[in-house]
């Protein structure tokens, strides 16, 4: 009996864990993950804080940052073929007795460029009430011409044209011709058909940027120096 009554005591003195030990060993270990994660959140924020937010708050210092990607943007090019005519004259004595003509027909390239490096805060205003950005392009700038003079159609005409006359003509051609495309390329109507072009260029290349920052459907009005403000 006394045997017995030992071992029941015996039993009744064992204890098993607490079902909640775990949980609590889990929690105590998540606790440094969990300042980990604040710890990025708060480096995130203050990241924002410090690149983003005054862009995102500021349309004109967003366009500005489309500009600074590309300091000369060709908005327009323009091939055409320019014609020059030369003569050259050659003697002894003081008597020219060999004349030569030459005509040349030459294609040439003119790319219209805007120097978007000039283009700051001065330039740009925001109007919120409208959701419009105005902004002001200085002149546009043409490039020296690029005769194609491999592909140039010569006539030549004289009696006798030496090697000499023929080289000079075709020198006295090609300058010619880089002025005449010059003239060409500034005429009216070709400066006209560029701005029109850089317009468009100006609008997509700060509309599609600023609608990915965040200000929606904004509108670009774009113009030129000298140009007046449309009503």
């Amino acid at each position: 009996m006394a045997d017995n009554t030992i071992e029941r005591e015996d039993r009744s003195l064992r204890t098993d864990p607490a079902p909640h030990d775990d949980r609590s060993l889990a929690r105590v270990q998540g606790v440094p993950w969990l300042i980990v994660i604040l710890l990025l959140a708060a480096l995130a924020f203050v990241t924002w804080k410090a690149f983003f937010e005054q862009e995102e708050g500021d349309p004109v210092a967003s366009a500005m940052l489309a500009f600074e990607k590309q300091n000369q943007l060709t908005v327009f090019s323009s091939r055409f073929e320019v014609v020059a005519e030369s003569t050259n004259e050659r003697g002894v004595l003081g008597v020219n007795f060999l004349k030569a003509r030459q005509a040349m027909i030459v294609p040439a390239t003119v790319e219209y460029r805007l120097d978007l490096s000039n283009v700051g805060r001065d330039r740009m205003q925001w109007d919120a009430d409208s959701e419009t950005l105005n902004v002001v392009l200085p002149s546009i700038k043409t490039t020296v011409p690029n005769l194609d003079e491999k592909n140039a159609r010569l006539f030549t005409e004289g009696n006798f044209v030496t090697g000499g006359a023929a080289e000079a003509l075709i020198k006295n051609n090609s300058a010619v011709a880089e002025k005449k495309a010059s003239n060409f390329a500034r005429n009216p109507e070709m400066l006209d058909m560029a701005r029109a072009a850089a317009k468009d260029a100006i609008r997509q290349n700060l509309a599609i940027p600023l609608s990915v920052a965040g200000y929606g459907d904004v509108t670009v009005n774009v113009r030129f120096d000298g140009e007046r403000v449309l009503e």
